[in-house]
């Protein structure tokens, strides 16, 4: 829980440093076109700020702006260890500012404060820092020759990378990405969520504080199909790194092919299951993890375990635990330190849950609990609990992104992996069993980035993070893999003579 009360948050908010422009080439600046578009606060549906809607024009001036910076060399040739003292400077300004940010990210997102302000002081700081300390330990090789030649393997700055934004976690989603971009000596120009903008465009205020030079970092706020396909098609970005939708990511794999072939990295959507085998123990704190797999930021969340795979010798005891667990949630206010789940960040993403609810309904799963609007202002749904789902129901196979679980009744352990196994996508999964043998056997055959045992995580800044199949491609975020997809690999080849 945030250490900040409901007085200091009330405080916080009549003062929160805004800003609203595009950030291009060390300069807050309107949108060329003076378009701007507003960012809504889902808890109330009103208007928080109106940002600068960039379009092409914009974009091509910040990448400009991020090409001369990397050529330079003023950020891409600067020594490892000066890097690595700016970006630790960095981490120290998020710090702290962590209170106003967390601030800021719960009126811009509906997200709790308090799961708001966690990540930011715990994982968004150690974003920084990690990638500050790993920044002078990246290494080239020597490659055995023989006494006429030698060759060189060095690993070099990619170049101008384009960092297009989901918006379930706007600040983390930010540092996740920039920190090793800007660790390999990367130029960036970032593409915030539309929905929030807010944290990203103050986080490159505090770069700037910390040193990192003019032209280095960019935010050009818009919509996907203007400031997010200018990312995509920009035929002077080296690399994408995308996070968001299977459908949108597909897009920007064909802008690459229509323009420079730009890598793209790729981490989407996800229908993790959360498997329950027969000899797992039905006690409080795997209820925990099942409810917080589903529930956690209102279910706003790539690697959310809906889809819960529960062997049918345990479905009645487990049914009965996790819908009382589920009613305890409090559903409200994101910034009351005591609520567990916001808002919805649309009007619109609130009422597809609410269809997917529906379809739910009308297809045989049993509402156990939830399936409902709460009334008043913003855009908030109760925690919903669905039973009997069969493979083939929509809420079986949709990523619904939203506050719904649904249970899927398995028999034995082939038909749990035949059911874990039968999606299109493979970013996470659960498995909580009390036998080893079985634990290793599900963790090496799902197809997935990572598979969690006898307890629900993502891992953290040390371990990579992505997806098999539809949920992404083989780059990986975090981890020293995090680095390697904003690094070149160069060979230098030297033929040497005998001295004279």
């Amino acid at each position: 829980m945030t250490n900040l009360t409901r007085t200091q948050v009330n405080n916080l908010i009549t003062n929160l440093p805004f800003r609203n422009q595009a950030f291009i080439n060390g300069e807050f600046v309107a949108a060329k076109s003076g378009n701007i578009f507003d960012s809504i606060n889902p808890a109330t549906g009103e208007i928080v700020a109106e940002i600068a809607h960039c379009n092409h024009d914009d974009v091509d001036k910040a990448v400009k702006a991020a090409r001369m910076s990397f050529e330079s060399g003023v950020w891409s040739r600067s020594a490892p260890e000066h890097r690595k003292e700016i970006l630790l400077r960095l981490a120290d300004l998020i710090r702290s500012n962590s209170d106003v940010l967390a601030v800021m990210e719960s009126i811009d997102s509906g997200k709790t404060i308090t799961d708001c302000h966690h990540e930011i002081t715990n994982e968004v700081v150690s974003f920084f820092e990690w990638y500050a300390e790993l920044v002078d330990k990246v290494f080239g090789k020597v490659a055995p020759t023989g006494e006429d030649a030698l060759a060189l393997i060095l690993k070099e700055a990619a170049g101008v990378v384009g960092l297009v934004l989901p918006w379930n976690f706007p600040l983390l989603m930010v540092a996740l990405k920039m920190a090793p971009a800007l660790a390999s000596g990367c130029s960036v120009v970032v593409k915030p969520a539309e929905q929030t903008s807010l944290t990203a465009l103050y986080l490159a205020e505090l770069a700037s504080e910390a040193g990192v030079p003019s032209g280095v970092i960019n935010v050009t706020p818009g919509l996907g199909e203007t400031a997010g396909q200018a990312i995509g098609r920009h035929p002077d970005i080296d690399i994408v790194s995308f996070t968001g939708s299977t459908e949108v990511g597909g897009r920007f794999l064909r802008y690459s092919g229509e323009s420079n072939l730009k890598i793209i990295g790729l981490e989407m959507g996800g229908k993790s299951p959360f498997i329950v085998l027969d000899d797992a123990d039905i006690n409080d704190d795997l209820v925990e993890h099942a409810a917080m797999s589903a529930f956690w930021n209102g279910g706003q969340n790539c690697s959310a375990n809906m889809r819960q795979l529960v062997d049918i010798s345990l479905i009645d005891e487990y049914l009965d635990r996790i819908v009382k667990r589920t009613q305890e949630f409090r559903v409200g206010d994101p910034l009351d330190p005591e609520t567990d789940i916001g808002a919805m960040i649309t009007l619109e993403h609130r009422d597809k849950v609410m269809s997917y609810i529906d379809k739910g309904a009308e297809e045989g799963a049993r509402l156990m609990t939830g399936g409902n609007l709460i009334e008043g202002p913003g855009f908030f749904i109760s925690p919903t609990v669905f039973a009997d789902l069969k493979q083939e129901m929509t809420i079986s196979r949709e990523e619904i992104f939203g506050p719904v679980l649904g249970i899927l009744p398995v028999n034995g352990i082939d038909d749990a992996l035949s059911s874990a196994k039968d999606t299109d996508y493979g970013l996470h999964a659960t498995v909580f069993t009390r036998d080893i043998d079985r634990a290793i056997h599900f963790a090496r055959r799902l197809p997935c980035g990572t598979v969690a045992i006898n307890g629900f995580t993502e891992g953290d800044v040390k371990t990579p993070f992505g997806g098999y199949k539809k949920s992404g491609s083989l780059t990986r975020d975090m981890g020293t893999e995090g680095l390697d997809q904003y690094l070149q690999t160069k060979t230098i080849h030297m033929t040497v003579s005998e001295p004279k």
